[in-house]
């Protein structure tokens, strides 16, 4: 166009004088025609063969004027044209960059840019679908959209949450263990693997090593995480597990994903601290199998890895499923918006979701403090990797000090003191009470207690506080308020559990400032559509108040009632759970409701025989997980035994089996079945009623304690 008007202000001056010239020769023809009548006085030279009213000049000048207007349209037209043309092409130009910069891209060799390719690549829909253009499939985030024409930067910002949706690519999974490498953020979203494995014919050979190079670096499936998921289960424990299974029941289509910071999907953790220490197998460790009491052999594991499918399969699954996220924190939560942000950024957002995240073992501030090579030597025992390491170091050392009197330190104790007659090791328990689990049974009992560990091997000192913690000459040296040295090579402290509630002040969730853990309603809810079960859990009892418990059996029914909840059950937590522990095949004791050794006891005990030990009650059962088969059952009408009981509580030297009532204000609020097991259901409904009890032996006869 400004071609057109440099011509035309060229042009305009010529039209305009041969537009004058015209105009006088008109005029001065109009002249000379008015004169024809004279044909005498007319001068030969003004004379014209032309027609009338104009001559030859006219005419030229005419043309020149109409060819002027032609060659000037044409000129404008084709100018007009080309531009036209011109502009097209730019345009195609701008959107073919992309895919030029795609192929650019593919023709570099894949190490020296790796965060070229961070968001696209993984996109495993394309050649799922059958796309036939292999540069596509770095940059597509679906098989149906046309995002390839994207930029790459505005490809890799959405990549993460389709592709879960979209990747079934099974061939190229990790293993668990690849699952749960450390640096996820970065080198998932290059996860060159995807391509490789999803394309092989379409990839040429030469990036196809370079791809597999990557693949150990970048786990897998953290990029094809679900963007959402209807029922999101924070925490891989029981009370997820149970949840799981729950939801499963009532929804069988249900799709389930289960978050967990653990490299393993669930397992029950009693036996970590109890069988697992009593078997013969030397790789127990790896293969995590252990001898129940009762000689049966089992995993730890609730469900074998086959249980489970894939993350990136979980959208796509006709019949739904369960996943589990192993490796993976959950750092924040939005309540409002409904999702999730995990330790890499990745965010998945969910309909229903439930908080499981348990707890982690306290620690004595005096280790803490006592600096990096103290705090080396010391064990917080909870997790599946805590018992690998203290069975490692159990067998490489000769002296180990367990500080707590509870019920884990107990356990452990009495484990190491058996191993210690075969690895020549010193086995120490110190604890500040009196008695072993001095804070749950009554002194009588413990102190009996404390002889039975003491016979497993075990040095125990008593009313020890520890003051102070120092590393000298590759020992440990624990200094007691009362003046006490004691010397070791490892610690494990047993001192309690702190429930983890770091996810509350993000999503605004209320913790109990007196138990601890998220307050919850009846039934289980933190808010409308988040609920919290197991050890995090502090929810109302119905009889006993407002309570927290950190048991296996509490877990179990807990997550099985939350995921009943979150499938629109709206039942009521009433459940007495009930929790046991065993020191030894031979020693074994469940209880349930508040056990507090500072409330006043009745005990009522008989002479035990060779059926009143945990492996006999295992062997009956079928079960090394007592309380699975416990909270099954509910007592409708115990039976009395015939068989009289005593006139007065026996406190002797041998306490066989029995029963220890706990009181609060006359009223029975916790109860110990001391060797005496498959009796649950009957403390359940004592404590249910909330009844006093003039003559607590007449109770204990329906726990049939007397019969041989």
């Amino acid at each position: 166009m400004l071609k057109c008007k440099t011509v035309w202000k060229k042009l305009a001056p010529l039209a305009r004088a041969s537009s004058t010239l015209c105009r006088q020769n008109v005029r001065r023809a109009g002249f000379n025609n008015g004169r024809i009548s004279r044909p005498t006085c007319a001068p030969v030279a003004h004379m014209t063969t032309g027609p009338a009213g104009g001559g030859r000049e006219n005419q030229l000048y005419m043309l020149l004027v109409g060819a002027t207007c032609v060659g000037g349209l044409v000129y404008a037209y084709r100018t007009v044209k080309g531009d036209s043309q011109r502009y097209q092409e730019r345009i195609d130009e701008i959107a073919s960059r992309p895919n030029k910069q795609a192929r650019e891209e593919q023709a570099i060799p894949i190490q020296s840019e790796p965060p070229a390719v961070p968001g696209p690549d993984p996109q495993a829909a394309p050649s799922a679908k059958g796309t036939t253009q292999p540069p596509l499939v770095w940059i597509a985030s679906t098989a149906d959209e046309p995002v390839v024409e994207a930029t790459a930067e505005e490809a890799a910002a959405p990549s993460a949450a389709p592709v879960v949706e979209e990747a079934p690519s099974p061939p190229s999974e990790p293993s668990p263990a690849e699952l749960t490498e450390p640096p996820p953020a970065p080198v998932v979203e290059s996860e060159p693997t995807t391509s490789a494995a999803e394309s092989p014919a379409a990839e040429p050979a030469e990036p196809q090593p370079e791809v597999v190079a990557e693949s150990g670096d970048s786990a897998p499936v953290s990029l094809q995480f679900p963007s959402h998921t209807p029922y999101l289960l924070i925490g891989g424990g029981t009370a997820s597990f149970a949840a799981a299974r729950s939801i499963r029941a009532r929804d069988p289509g249900a799709r389930v994903l289960i978050v967990t910071d653990e490299l393993v999907p669930p397992y029950m953790r009693p036996p970590l601290s109890k069988e697992l220490w009593f078997s013969d197998d030397p790789s127990v460790t790896e293969t995590l199998r252990f001898k129940q009491w009762n000689g049966k052999e089992r995993s730890i594991y609730f469900q074998p890895p086959s249980f489970y499918i894939n993350a990136e399969e979980l959208n796509d699954a006709e019949n739904g499923g369960v996943a589990v996220l192993t490796g993976r924190k959950v750092v924040h939560m939005d309540v409002r918006g409904n999702k999730i942000k995990l330790d890499d950024d990745t965010e998945i957002s969910y309909d229903k979701c439930l908080i499981a995240t348990g707890g982690v073992p306290r620690n004595l501030q005096v280790i803490e403090r006592a600096g990096e090579e103290v705090v080396k030597r010391t064990t917080l025992f909870r997790k599946v990797e805590d018992f690998k390491s203290l069975d490692k170091v159990s067998r490489s050392i000769k002296s180990i000090t367990i500080i707590g009197g509870g019920f884990l330190g107990s356990e452990l104790a009495c484990a190491l003191g058996r191993r210690s007659t075969e690895c020549d090791l010193e086995v120490i328990q110190m604890f500040p009470e009196k008695g072993n689990m001095g804070k749950v049974l009554p002194e009588y009992l413990s102190n009996w207690t404390t002889e039975k560990v003491k016979k497993e091997g075990v040095k125990v000192i008593s009313e020890a506080l520890v003051k102070s913690v120092v590393c000298k000459d590759k020992k440990l040296e624990i200094q007691l308020k009362d003046g006490r040295l004691v010397t070791t090579d490892h610690i494990v402290a047993a001192v309690g559990l702190e429930p983890n509630v770091d996810l509350a002040k993000s999503a605004g969730l209320e913790v109990d400032s007196d138990f601890g853990g998220f307050r919850v309603n009846a039934e289980l809810q933190a808010r409308s559509n988040i609920w919290v079960a197991g050890d995090a859990a502090c929810f109302y009892d119905i009889r006993l108040g407002r309570r927290r418990v950190e048991h296996h059996d509490h877990a179990v029914v807990s997550g099985r009632l939350a995921g009943e909840n979150m499938t629109g059950a709206n039942k009521p937590y009433w459940h007495q759970s009930m929790f046991w522990s065993d020191l030894g095949p031979d020693v074994g004791y469940e209880a349930i409701g508040i056990v507090d050794s500072s409330l006043p006891t009745v005990g009522v005990f008989a002479k035990a025989t060779d059926k009143d030990t945990p492996k006999a009650a295992t062997e009956k059962s079928g079960t090394g997980i007592r309380s699975e088969s416990e909270t099954e059952h509910t007592a409708i009408s115990p039976v009395v035994s015939p068989t009289p009981a005593p006139a007065a509580v026996q406190q002797k030297d041998e306490y066989g089996k029995g029963v220890i009532f706990y009181l609060r204000d006359k009223v029975v609020v916790g109860i110990i079945l001391w060797n005496v097991f498959n009796r649950m259901p009957i403390a359940r409904k004592i404590i249910k009623d909330g009844e006093e009890h003039a003559d607590l032996n007449e109770v204990a006869k329906l726990f049939n304690i007397h019969d041989d």
